[in-house]
């Protein structure tokens, strides 16, 4: 098993890229792909796409993200890619439901992003806590669900 103590730096540092660059031209860099969630942990028993089974076992400071290199070395590399969460898509009846929607997901501490007039909320789980939730902008059609194109 592969211990993982630190994070290196991130892919787009110009030494760590050009270090990358030369493995991955041999087939020496993997990847680990972790849920938005599991970047919060510090311990954790994960295998990379090559197979590798991996401990990481990191300090309480050293936070996980897209693009972390956790292993550098001449001979191998393997960096952490983060999973695209799932996008409930939430479309205000005006701007005082999207100001009502958008203080409430920040209250819920919900990550969420802009699409237009439209609010997406990335989801930790299944749609439906988050639907039951937000009920009551969709019993009073302050807000309604809409869904991808």
């Amino acid at each position: 098993m592969l211990k993982l103590l630190e994070v290196v730096g991130p892919v787009t540092d110009p030494v760590i890229a050009d270090q990358l660059h030369h493995l991955e031209h041999h087939g020496r860099v993997e990847y680990i792909t972790l849920s938005e969630e599991d970047t919060q942990r510090r311990r954790l028993r994960v295998m990379t796409d090559a197979g590798t089974e991996c401990a990481l076992m990191l300090e309480r400071s050293v936070r996980l993200y897209d693009g972390a290199v956790v292993l550098l070395t001449e001979e191998r590399a393997v960096v952490v890619r983060t999973q695209e969460p799932n996008w409930l898509r939430i479309q205000p009846r005006d701007t005082a439901a999207a100001l009502e929607v958008g203080y409430f997901s920040g209250n819920m501490h919900w990550t969420v992003r802009f699409a237009g007039d439209v609010i997406e909320i990335a989801m930790q789980g299944e749609a439906a806590s988050y639907l039951e939730r937000l009920a009551p902008f969709f019993l009073d059609a302050r807000a309604k669900r809409v869904h991808s194109h």
